[in-house]
């Protein structure tokens, strides 16, 4: 067996593995790469596998963020047409979030031309969207949903089982079984790992007791997360200081989980009558119809969140919640001097319509940009949080005056200590465990904690394109 680390290997995005059994070759995860002009080459050439790609016989899936799904369709458009397995709730996020994803890379692909126009300049040197949207609906055609908890044969000589990662609706780690030749051989993919005890979503599953081959994410694998009180207190401080301050709160999220889960935490600071009441935009088509996925799937959300929603339908007047979709409404958000807060994506600030707002914000000292969630390497969320004082934002430098809050504690990935308490339900160490999934120092400190606090020996920080013989 052989395994190929195609992305997130030595960094975060761009999850995808190539397993090679001998007989069958499959991907689990596809995902696109994130932050700045080497992502965008990168994502160019990240499925020159050295083969036709009609070679691979079929795609698991972990969950629908970008960073993990983002690539299928230039897959299909290189020439996949094999399944591509997921949860019910990962299919119908994807429906939303592919296309939304080649609209952004088209829409950045007219605003380059436009800009090079004005400036004299031909179309040479623009990069094509790797994508379009026609050829994402029809990579959509080779979903197929599978359920929870239950063996699907995606194989003759391979089946899977999801289980719930407790990181956004729809999210697993999956446990493979190769069968063939002597012993069967279980891997198994942690995918992205989510914290025990959060709102919104259902705790993740333990990992099966024995594996032959593990990965393991690690983005958080070099630290703690703040606690839940410790972070409403920082939200409640930002928000308060902000009114007093008369400006906006500006909070940059992702479209799926991120934004649900800051819904819900808004919404219960009120309940509590920790905050007064509050006014909302989430403006973001692709966080509207994130939510109303969520609300579709009530099986998979826990039941705190079941009672906080009946609470807020009826208290409607304590916490109004605008799911803007017009683009002129969108517009009109920043003709709002005070007393809003914007929740809007993507959650990196790389894309949509959170620049517009950031664009408006920024140079406003009144006004202040919750950060809840992780910024890779390169993004411009990334670039506020070290401190930046001047971003470029289409094209024009804008000064950043308003105050920067960063909150650790509401992260979807699981931190250090809960990522060796999942590692704690095998009940012996894998034959090898690969540590993948963050960045270098953040990848090697974990995988150094495996080795100190559980005492597992075979373990390896794989860099990105290499190649392991098992």
């Amino acid at each position: 067996m052989r395994l190929v680390f195609l992305g997130a290997a030595g960094e975060v995005t761009g999850s995808c593995t190539l397993v090679e059994t001998g007989d069958v070759r499959f991907l689990v995860d596809c995902g696109m790469f994130q932050g700045g002009p080497e992502a965008r080459r990168k994502n160019q050439r990240a499925l020159d596998l050295g083969f036709d790609v009609r070679g691979i016989d079929f795609v698991l899936l972990t969950h629908a963020h970008i960073d993990h799904s983002g690539l299928l369709p230039r897959l299909t458009m290189l020439g996949y047409r094999g399944p591509i397995f997921a949860t019910r709730a990962t299919v119908d996020l994807l429906e939303v979030l592919l296309p939304d994803s080649a609209h952004i890379q088209e829409k950045e692909a007219e605003w380059q031309l436009r800009h090079r126009h004005r400036r004299g300049k031909g179309e040479r040197g623009i990069p094509a969207p790797l994508y379009s949207v026609a050829q994402a609906l029809a990579c959509l055609k080779q979903l197929q949903p599978v359920d929870y908890g239950r063996a699907v044969r995606v194989d003759d000589q391979v089946s899977v089982v999801f289980r719930d990662a407790g990181h956004i609706l729809g999210s697993a780690s999956l446990e493979v079984t190769v069968s063939g030749e002597g012993k069967p051989r279980r891997l198994v993919f942690s995918g992205d790992l989510g914290m025990s005890g959060r709102p919104v979503l259902r705790d993740p599953e333990p990992p099966p007791a024995e594996a032959d081959v593990l990965l393991v994410e690690s983005t958080y694998g070099d630290r703690l997360h703040r606690s839940l009180t410790e972070t409403e207190d920082e939200i409640v401080a930002a928000i308060e200081r902000t009114r007093a301050a008369k400006g906006n709160l500006i909070i940059p999220a992702f479209a799926v989980g991120r934004t649900q889960e800051i819904i819900y935490m808004l919404t219960d600071l009120v309940r509590r009558k920790r905050l007064s009441p509050l006014k909302i935009y989430v403006d973001s088509p692709m966080a509207n119809a994130a939510t109303r996925i969520t609300l579709a799937h009530p099986n998979l959300l826990d039941q705190e969140t079941r009672e906080l929603l009946a609470w807020q339908q009826a208290h409607p007047d304590k916490v109004s919640i605008e799911f803007v979709a017009d683009v002129e409404r969108s517009k009109s958000l920043n003709d709002i001097r005070s007393g809003a807060v914007i929740v809007s994506a993507s959650g990196m600030c790389e894309a949509g319509r959170i620049k517009y707002h950031l664009r408006e914000n920024l140079p406003r000292s009144e006004c202040a940009v919750l950060i809840a969630g992780f910024q890779a390497a390169g993004t411009l969320g990334r670039r506020l949080v070290d401190g930046a004082r001047l971003v470029t934002i289409f094209g024009t430098q804008v000064p950043v005056r308003a105050r920067i809050y960063t909150v650790g504690g509401l992260s979807a990935h699981a931190d250090q200590a809960a990522l060796l308490e999942w590692l704690a339900g095998f009940r012996k160490p894998p034959g090898r465990t690969f540590v993948v999934h963050g960045e270098a120092g953040a990848s090697a400190n974990f995988a150094k904690a495996i080795g100190e606090r559980l005492m597992w020996s075979a373990v390896d920080l794989p860099q990105s394109g290499a190649s392991y013989t098992l």
